[in-house]
């Protein structure tokens, strides 16, 4: 679990999991660089449109969510708190 929080990357995912993964970072990292590809690969790994919007809306409220916390100063509680030292 330790290498999953640090970079799914370096994991072994399934191809769905990847693809999920690897669009919800380019939705935060590069918002407007996103394109009809990026839907099409979800699509491609067996992702329904119902699916798709709901990675999208979830990637969006944690976006959301974690800017509104980190700009107001607010932490998070204890357990929710990510950890280098995580137990794997």
């Amino acid at each position: 679990m330790k290498l999953l929080q640090k970079d799914y990357r370096q994991v072994t995912l399934d191809a769905a999991t990847r693809a999920m993964l690897d669009f919800a970072v380019k939705m935060t990292t590069t918002p407007d660089r996103m394109c009809a590809a990026d839907v099409q690969s979800l699509r491609e790994t067996g992702f329904q449109d119902e699916d798709i919007i709901d990675i999208a809306q979830l990637a969006a409220y944690f976006n959301y969510s974690n800017r509104l916390m980190d700009s107001l100063g607010v932490e998070p509680d204890a357990g929710m708190a990510y950890s280098q030292q995580a137990k794997t």
